[in-house]
């Protein structure tokens, strides 16, 4: 009987991976036992996979709601690359290929369909009534809350999407929502006692670096070299305004760099060619607007630098989170000055939600400017803490010095908890400092007991200190309470005394000038790993322009990393290469293993010698049918035949049940009796009226002989 398709094997198969990463594999059981759930993880995290795997073990189609329609044609062509049945429906198609769409639905062809909030509205009760819905996916569920960076009111008709099918999981997923935002999309969506998973929103990989007060003509020079020092990768260049890209664009073509710019004043079809040139590795280098990249899923861009200062955190950490999704080493550079603050406070003037736009500002200006470790701010901004420095940041690279502030941070707690939590920024400076103002003895903050604890430091010197501990995520801010400060539970850990914490020395901030940094290595232990890497990228370029699909569609840079440095000579060996699923295997292992091959030959590099038997093994393992096993290898049927029967003498196969059952046995057992034969295959064949076949003769003798029969 046929052993049950588990999410295990379905990631293996489609997707290339041994091994779910964390929390995906709790989320897609809860998925599969129809828990509404709410997932946040970090760009590159793999949020796809918690409903694309699902998709792919539940009945019917699953119904993906996205925003962007680039983002819909990235994912659909990587899923049609893994090959999983995928489309979309979008304002960019005509009828006849929307209709195509829907004959597909109707006829159960289709797993996955993306769709837009709007079109989804307008079908709801036509095309979506007559399919059977087994599952609805929200991609970039913050956009659904008034709180989050990037509000869409057409997401707000979502919350209907419980009432009509009460019945059907949903799972929303985004990678950037602090804890507001969390609970606004659960209340937004209807979501009772949902399944809630926070991944980490560390990206180690990420380096992160921030310079101040950089005059425009020294900025852009520092850009070119610091672009030219990258060969062949690709990176984003973020800009304010649409102006500022088509200037630093002009500046990078100026000094030879292969650039374009993007942004939401040019013509639909110009925006698509410079996406499409981009993400075909066409284009080196896009300078843009915030316009560009939210949902393109290119896994290879290795920097992100943002010209200005970016108007919040969230967008700041989904901005630089489009490098290094493919786990490689990549660098984030934000430069900053003050022209930038007076440009995007004038933005805030102009639009809603004024009071909250402005203190989001305010967090990215600390941030900037802060003395601690940045990932510790950037993590503690999402709710997490990271207690250790992360050593790949300007702060960390370059320490100021600091000291033990565990007294400071009390005081400030326990002020903060006397108060109930119910005040902002000065006033708690104004309590721990002993003021007398009307509003605090009205109040009868004066009484509390650490009235006045913190009298030997000045307002400023108080106000820095709780932005660090604000930035540590000591206090949290509750934007939906009035900005009122709480203390969170890592904070309550440092006031009851069971942690010890450091603050950094109070001094003025100076710009930190950053040593330039080497070409990305693949592998430092050998320079043939980097040369293959090369050779590999054309090969798989070759795929990509023939298929139409970007390169990273075929392989991802790690996977193709992975590939050059252990120099797979058997498609025994690909198999276990991390993003080498069977699809992709099948369709492109023979030609990746000739060319290295080749290459190895060529550059005087001795292949390994490959052992066909235990090649035929390991796509046995692996679940490879005899046909596939043949087709992969390249050889014939009867030849993987033989190579079981050896494998089976050799006690590498258990059984040959399998293959061959016990009557076949005894007709070869007799026709060896009466013939005498037992090596050559024709006269037995000839002995059996041609009823039994080579192939089954083949096993047949490999059973008598390992059991000492002959």
């Amino acid at each position: 009987m046929q052993a049950t398709i588990n999410p295990q094997d379905i990631l293996k198969k489609h997707f290339g991976y041994e091994q779910f990463r964390p929390l995906q594999a709790q989320i897609i059981e809860g998925v599969l036992n129809n828990r509404d759930t709410l997932v946040l993880m970090p760009t590159g995290g793999g949020k796809s996979v918690c409903f694309q795997v699902p998709a792919m073990l539940l009945p019917g189609i699953t119904l993906v709601i996205s925003p962007l329609i680039a983002l819909m044609k990235d994912q659909v062509e990587a899923l049609r690359a893994n090959g999983i049945k995928a489309a979309f429906l979008n304002s960019s198609m005509d009828n006849n290929e929307a209709e195509a769409v829907v004959r597909l639905c109707h006829q159960n062809e289709l797993k996955l369909l993306y769709i837009s909030p709007e079109r989804l509205i307008s079908i709801i009760d036509g095309l979506l009534s007559k399919i059977q819905i087994s599952l609805i996916a929200i991609d970039e569920a913050h956009c659904i809350s008034q709180w989050g960076h990037d509000f869409r009111p057409e997401y707000t008709k979502l919350g209907m999407l419980k009432a009509k099918w009460p019945d059907i999981p949903i799972i929303a997923l985004t990678a950037t929502a602090d804890k507001i935002t969390r609970k606004d999309i659960i209340t937004q969506l209807g979501f009772v006692e949902p399944n809630v998973f926070v991944a980490s929103f560390d990206r180690p990989n990420l380096s992160l670096e921030v310079k101040f007060g950089v005059k425009k003509k020294k900025k852009v020079e520092e850009i070119i070299h610091f672009v030219k020092a990258r060969k062949n990768e690709s990176g984003i260049i973020y800009c304010l305004s649409r102006a500022g890209t088509e200037e630093i664009c002009a500046e990078l073509v100026h000094a030879g760099i292969n650039a374009g710019f993007y942004h939401a004043g040019m013509a639909s079809d110009q925006r698509s060619k410079v996406q499409e040139d981009f993400i075909n590795d066409r284009l080196k280098v896009i300078c843009a607007t915030i316009a560009f990249g939210m949902g393109i899923d290119k896994s290879n861009v290795r920097f992100v630098i943002h010209n200005n200062l970016p108007k919040n955190i969230e967008g700041y950490y989904q901005e630089i989170g489009r490098a290094g999704r493919d786990g490689l080493p990549s660098d984030t550079v934000l430069y900053y000055g003050i022209g930038d603050v007076i440009m995007l406070r004038r933005f805030i003037d102009e639009s809603g939600q004024k009071e909250l736009n402005l203190e989001k500002l305010n967090r990215i200006q600390q941030f900037s400017e802060a003395g601690i470790c940045r990932r510790k701010i950037l993590l503690a901004y999402f709710g997490e803490t990271l207690t250790e420095n992360c050593n790949n940041c300007d702060v960390c690279k370059n320490p100021r010095m600091n000291f033990d502030g565990t007294l400071i941070i009390q005081k400030a707690l326990s002020a903060l908890t006397r108060l109930e939590e119910k005040v902002g920024f000065n006033m708690l400076i104004d309590v721990l400092r002993g003021s007398h103002k009307k509003e605090i003895v009205e109040a009868g903050f004066d009484k509390i007991k650490t009235f006045g604890a913190g009298k030997d430091l000045g307002f400023y010197d108080w106000q820095q200190y709780l932005l660090q501990m604000l930035n540590l995520g000591i206090i949290e801010m509750a934007y939906d309470e009035a900005y009122t400060l709480k203390v969170s539970d890592f904070g309550k850990e440092i006031l009851f005394g069971k942690k010890h914490m450091h603050l950094v020395a109070l001094e003025p901030f100076t710009p930190y000038k950053p040593v330039v940094k080497r070409e990305l290595q693949f592998d430092n232990t050998a320079d043939l790993t980097d040369k293959l890497f090369d050779y590999l990228r054309g090969i798989r370029k070759e795929f990509a322009e023939t298929e139409n699909v970007p390169a990273y569609v075929i392989f991802s840079d790690a996977t193709l990393k992975e590939i050059a440095q252990r120099k797979p000579v058997a498609i025994s060996d690909l198999i276990h290469i991390n993003g080498v699923g069977e699809y992709k295997l099948h369709k492109y292992g023979n030609r990746f293993i000739k060319e290295i091959k080749s290459w190895l030959k060529q550059n005087d590099v001795k292949a390994p010698k490959v052992d066909t038997y235990k090649e035929t093994l390991t796509l046995l393992n692996a679940g490879y049918s005899i046909e596939e096993i043949a087709e992969t290898r390249q050889i014939q049927v009867n030849s993987i035949y033989s190579h079981i029967g050896q494998l089976y003498k050799q006690n590498l196969i258990d059984s040959l049940d399998p293959y061959i059952n016990a009557a076949e046995i005894d007709r070869v057992r007799n026709a060896v009796k009466e013939t005498g034969e037992t090596k050559t295959l024709t006269p037995l064949f000839v002995h059996l009226r041609e009823e039994v076949p080579f192939t089954m003769i083949r096993l047949a003798l490999s059973y008598l002989e390992k059991a000492g029969e002959i």
